[in-house]
This record gives C-alpha cells, sequence and structure tokens, in this order.
C-alpha cells in the first residue's frame, strides 16, 4: 500500500498523499490510520494531518528544513516514509459502530416520498433499505460533526434539491446522489430529507464534542414520533 501512495506539493508548508483516484473503504480505512500513526508518531516540524476521502493532507512547518541542502518538500517527505515504514501492518478497524434511530417521513422527513417517487418504490421500502445497511463514516465534513457516510444502496440514491433550504432541523438525515448523512447543526443545505434522529452529533461544551468519527460505522434503526419526542425529553433533562 504504501509505495502506492503519491506525495504531491500542497502550497509552501503541506504535502498530499494520494492514495487512490476512487472512493474506497479499504482506502479511506488505510488514511485514517496512517493519519492516527502520524499524529501519534509525529516527525520534527509536524502540524496535522487533514483526511478525506482518497488523500491526507500533512501540514508541517517549513522553517524546521530551513538549513539543509534539500527542499523542505523533500525532506517532509523523507520524514513521512521513515515514519510509516515503522506502522504496523494490522487488519483491525479503527472505529466503533454506533445505532443511531430515526423517525422517518411526516414533518421528519419531508423528502421520503420524493425519494421513493424517484425510485418507483414505497416509502416504506425507502426506509427498509435505508436500516438495513450498515455505513462507513469517510469523513466529516462543511458543518461541525457531519458524517459523509458511504455504503448506501443505489436503489434508494436520489440528486440534491434544485433549490436549497435555508434552514434544516438538526439530527436531519439525508441523502444526496448515493450518500447519506446526518446534520448535526440547524444549517442550510440540499439534500433530501428522509428522517430525523434525537441524537445529538454535536455538543460544543463537552470534552469530546462531536459523536462520530471517520473510520466509524453506522447503523440506523427506526423509531416513532412518540419514542423520538421521548427520547429528546429523557436527553434534554439529563442534560
Amino acid at each position: 500500500m504504501f509505495q502506492d501512495i503519491k506525495y504531491l506539493s500542497f502550497g509552501e508548508a503541506g504535502i498530499l498523499l494520494e492514495f487512490g483516484s476512487v472512493m474506497d473503504k479499504e482506502i479511506n480505512l488505510q488514511i485514517h490510520k496512517t493519519a492516527k500513526w502520524l499524529n501519534d508518531h509525529p516527525f520534527d516540524g509536524f502540524i496535522e494531518t487533514v483526511p478525506a476521502y482518497t488523500t491526507l493532507t500533512v501540514l508541517y512547518d517549513p522553517m524546521k528544513f530551513i538549513h539543509f541542502k534539500k527542499s523542505a518538500f523533500e525532506l517532509a517527505v523523507e520524514q513521512i516514509r521513515n515514519k510509516l515504514e515503522s506502522m504496523p501492518d494490522e487488519n483491525s478497524s479503527v472505529g466503533r459502530t454506533i445505532e443511531i434511530p430515526v423517525c422517518y417521513g411526516g414533518d421528519f422527513g419531508p423528502d421520503l416520498e420524493n425519494v421513493a417517487s424517484i425510485n418507483g418504490i414505497s416509502p416504506q421500502e425507502v426506509i427498509s433499505i435505508h436500516t438495513e445497511k450498515t455505513y462507513y463514516v469517510y469523513m466529516l465534513g462543511f458543518a461541525p460533526g457531519f458524517p459523509f457516510l458511504g455504503g448506501m444502496a443505489k436503489e434508494i440514491a436520489a440528486p440534491r434539491l434544485s433549490s436549497p433550504r435555508l434552514s434544516i432541523p438538526k439530527g436531519s438525515v439525508g441523502i444526496a446522489g448515493e450518500q447519506t448523512g446526518i446534520y448535526p447543526i440547524e444549517t442550510p443545505g440540499g439534500w433530501q430529507l428522509i428522517g430525523r434522529t434525537p441524537t445529538k452529533l454535536f455538543t460544543p461544551d463537552q470534552d469530546h464534542p462531536v459523536l462520530l468519527q471517520a473510520g466509524d460505522q453506522v447503523k440506523f434503526y427506526q423509531i416513532t414520533p412518540e419514542e423520538y419526542h421521548a427520547w429528546e425529553a429523557e436527553h434534554e433533562h439529563h442534560d
């Protein structure tokens, strides 16, 4: 795997490690393992890693390499290669499996019937297909803790809305193309909303504010509106 990585310059203080060109769970898992290894075993000048679907950006301080004949980029690449040579080749998963309750349809999922219509199936079939899969968190993006989930069945794929909503309630579960995701905060957005979870994905006042991490797996299960409100009331009470 590591001999196939391409090292590309990313500005004056970054290196883009390209692991592949297609979205693949095994490649993405390797990216997150590599990011964790570099974070746990930093080289001199290391700042941070930024994982994405098929790439890992490593940010570093070029001033650490200013007194050497080679360029900062070349020296930083050497440092990364050296670190990766000592990385254990293990197959264990880095993530957890987290079950997320969802109330589908109605006010909770106003686009459920539209997604069903697009695919020529019933709303209940959309729910059944959506809950039978286990999803993989490829990355977190655009809003704090927003998980981009891979592994959704093509039978319920649906395009983004032609006109995005100005406000989407937090906890909304949506579909865009062949991906599904959860809005952790109230925000504008263009995904087709099929349901909503009472589970809090982003709690800024906690030590670990983001519930899901890249590399985790997510399993959805259906709850009723009554169960949704009971869950919400119970957790509000505990908070």
